[in-house]
């Protein structure tokens, strides 16, 4: 649960309570009650309260205020820090058991409410719906005839979708206890390689089992070679999606050799997040180089305190290799030897020589001599660390820095048990020897299957068009996930207040710091990827040289692309 839904969850308890105080006059106050939701919800918000703050809001004589506070004090849910030097004057806090005790409460009552209203069975997991803000039905209602088409008859629309934080969210969103446009059995999320996996399956159906998939940006090649996906650019003409509300990387990201397949449903930047606490407080310079960031690592390595230099995709298989590809494109170069001035352009018109791979490389030397310096001040698992797990080390206080995806930096913000929350400062990659910070970009497309029924081709669009929508993308913003593609959501003042996660991409995208062909979409891209999760990871491991692994990962990665007839 994010804060913003336990926050609604809160502004909720506290409404409902207002009509019975109205009706009986002599109802007394409940003190404790107000104490306790006051106190958590200005945790969560961030806002310092003083005891004497606290004994205003229980609304009881402040004798009274006074000794619930002292007993709360007293059995150990409220805490106490120093607001001054001199210890004179100090503000109040909800303990771990408290917040934890409230959470396990507040699931508890979202669950009651849907399960009331009879829009979700009893055996359901009160995590399995969403508790909807006010706003929602406001601003991303779905429109007129997406609504209509919805509701007429049994036509729900069937995702295939990521299993991530932000598909979650969408689903929720859909799923909404108060619209119920559609229930959980509609969607279909999967990891990453099981993803893959389905979409193939479903591709060799004689009818689609989904009405719209989503497809990871580096699949997008091997999608349109395979005739996975169809084309969108006739409906895109038709609906009120427009192109140059995308920065050019995120829209290109669903372009193939000229023709729009998928639309960005989010875009993910990998920045480095990096504990600004620590930072200011040492006096040390956040980094700008690899060799910068090395020295900020060991500065904040103190494994007998429990604390790591630095979180970063070591594991083996899709986290190493992307982070390999990633580096590669700090030091200025893609994995395969596509020509500089094309670089920003994509790979899909590449041909011939500049689809031959350059892993064995000065520069893929650089990384890897960058990697075994990395492993020096990590955690002990790094080599086993994906997505998940670094999240997790950084959102923990584990590590004084993290490489990571936004989108799932996003809970360091705004996850309930984040002991990093108003503490982190994202920076652009690091670069490398000889090259710049060239920041790569991830995320999903929106997609049409081609064994679709055709009669259902324009109900799956409309849900990508408002999926796709500013209001829906902005409402997704303001729920924690700083991710938004559109130009038009950046520059929303409500939205770029939610996380400075917004502004900061947005930043980058106007200094065009953003880019995909560090992991070139080609149709071989997962054929690479397992080479290099295995040869990068073996040299890691210090099983061959890195001369070797080089040497290994360029002989089989050239036989692919020979293999496909590029040269």
């Amino acid at each position: 649960m994010t804060e913003h839904e336990l926050l609604r969850i809160i502004a909720f308890l506290e409404r409902v309570r207002l009509p019975f105080q109205e009706m009986i006059l002599i109802a007394e106050e409940d003190a404790t009650w107000n104490i306790v939701l006051f106190l958590i919800k200005n945790h969560l918000t961030g806002t310092p309260v003083t005891i004497s703050t606290l004994a205003s809001v229980a609304k009881v004589p402040h004798a009274t205020a006074m000794r619930r506070i002292h007993t709360l004090l007293d059995n150990g849910d409220i805490i106490t820090t120093n607001a001054s030097a001199t210890g004179k004057r100090f503000l109040l806090h909800p303990s771990e058991k408290l917040l934890e005790s409230f959470i396990q409460y507040a699931r508890k009552i979202k669950f009651l409410l849907a399960e009331t209203f009879g829009l979700r069975a009893k055996t359901d997991a009160e995590e399995d719906f969403y508790f909807g803000g006010s706003y929602f039905a406001a601003q991303i209602i779905p429109p007129p005839r997406l609504i209509e088409s919805l509701f007429r008859g049994t036509r729900e629309i069937h995702f295939l979708l990521n299993d991530d934080n932000y598909f979650l969210a969408m689903r929720n969103m859909w799923a909404d206890f108060r619209n119920n446009m559609a229930s959980r059995k509609n969607f279909d999320l999967r990891k990453l390689p099981l993803l893959h996996q389905r979409l193939i399956e479903n591709s060799r159906l004689p009818v689609s089992e989904y009405d719209i998939v989503a497809i990871n940006a580096p699949w997008l090649g091997e999608a349109v070679d395979k005739s996975l996906v169809i084309p969108l650019d006739s409906h895109i003409k038709t609906a009120a999606i427009s192109p140059l509300d995308f920065h050019p990387s995120v829209w290109s990201m669903g372009t193939w050799r000229g023709q729009q397949y998928g639309i960005p449903i989010y875009c993910t930047i990998e920045l480095l997040a990096a504990r600004s606490d620590l930072f200011e407080k040492d006096k040390v310079e956040y980094p700008t180089t690899f060799d910068k960031t090395i020295a900020a690592a060991k500065h904040f390595h103190a494994p007998e305190r429990g604390r790591y230099g630095i979180a970063w995709n070591g594991a083996r298989g899709m986290p190493i290799a992307s982070t390999f590809m990633f580096l590669m494109g700090c030091c200025g170069e893609s994995i395969l030897h596509i020509p500089k001035a094309r670089l920003a352009m994509g790979v899909d018109h590449a041909q011939g020589d500049q689809l031959r791979p350059q892993i064995q490389s000065d520069a893929g030397l650089r990384v890897l001599d960058y990697l075994h310096r990395l492993k020096e001040v990590s955690p002990p698992d790094i080599l086993e660390m994906d997505w998940d797990r670094r999240t997790a080390s950084f959102l923990s206080g584990q590590t004084a820095l993290a490489y990571c995806w936004t989108v799932r930096a996003a809970r360091f913000e705004n996850d309930v048990s984040s002991a990093v929350k108003r503490k982190v400062t994202y920076l652009p990659q690091p670069r490398g020897p000889g090259g710049a910070s060239n920041n790569p970009i991830g995320g999903f497309l929106l997609c049409i299957p081609s064994n679709l029924a055709p009669d259902r081709i324009e109900l799956a669009f409309e849900g990508i068009a408002w999926m796709t929508s500013p209001e829906a993308m902005k409402a997704n913003v303001q729920n924690g996930f700083p991710v938004a593609p559109r130009f038009s959501v950046s520059a929303d003042p409500e939205a770029a207040a939610t996380s400075p996660i917004v502004s900061v991409v947005d930043k980058l995208a106007k200094r065009n710091m953003l880019k995909a062909w560090p992991r070139p979409p080609v149709p071989e891209y997962l054929y690479l990827e397992a080479i290099l999760g295995e040869e990068i990871h073996r040299a890691l491991r210090r099983e061959v040289s890195d001369k070797e692994a080089l040497q290994n990962a360029q002989a089989q990665a050239d036989e692919v692309m020979r293999r496909a007839g590029y040269y």
